[in-house]
């Protein structure tokens, strides 16, 4: 039977995708959520990814990704799978500069003694073509990474979120550490300047990392 969320014709969705997608994902999460709620997150994913990007031929697949993550931050929010490691959620606005470099350089330091997401208040279409480029000049490849917005399930999920410049957009949860970076965006900006803004987020994540080690020990 075809869901409501697939009779949606103005959303234009690749349901026979979508739905195959859903399956999948409902069988990697059988006994923690129902296949209605996965299906209902896959296609959410996808809505809110198409709202921003322009190209849409491997959208299924990242909203797949989106979707996936956002079902694994539910179910760690609502105890249903264990956190062995802190939760770190890096926001910023367009989820293409700032927030993208920070979880990439927090996931590269932590070496899995951390788990990183990151997320926007209003996506970009892509990551910016110099931040790849000076992320890639660390050998940190940001190629298969995309803008995603910010939703509730990852903010529940994080031990720390650390906001750069998003206003008031993150909701707050009780209990949670949060922490506010002022950095200059990288849009728009040189290939030096955004060398400079890559070089300060390192530091920052760095002594983050080494509080969060701490912590833990």
């Amino acid at each position: 039977m075809m869901s409501q969320h697939a009779a949606q014709p103005e959303l234009l969705m690749p349901q026979a995708v979508l739905h195959r997608a859903a399956e999948h994902l409902a069988e990697k999460y059988a006994g923690v959520f129902s296949p209605q709620t996965v299906e209902r997150m896959v296609f959410e994913s996808y809505a809110a990814l198409r709202r921003t990007a322009k190209i849409h031929t491997h959208l299924p697949s990242l909203a797949t990704r989106f979707a996936g993550e956002r079902l694994t931050a539910l179910a760690q929010a609502e105890g249903a799978v264990p956190k062995d490691v802190p939760e770190v959620l890096f926001v910023c606005v367009h989820n293409s500069g700032r927030s993208q470099m920070a979880a990439a350089l927090l996931a590269h330091h932590g070496g899995g003694r951390v788990h990183v997401r990151s997320a926007g208040s209003a996506p970009a279409e892509a990551i910016h073509p110099v931040v790849i480029e000076a992320m890639a000049e660390l050998g940190l490849d940001l190629g298969a990474e995309y803008p995603k917005p910010l939703t509730d399930d990852v903010v529940a999920a994080a031990d720390v979120v650390v906001t750069m410049g998003c206003g008031d957009a993150c909701a707050v949860y009780p209990g949670k550490r949060y922490l506010d970076w002022s950095l200059l965006d990288p849009e728009d900006e040189s290939l030096g300047t955004v060398r400079a803004i890559r070089d300060d987020i390192d530091t920052r994540v760095r002594a983050l990392l080494a509080e969060l080690d701490t912590v833990s020990a």
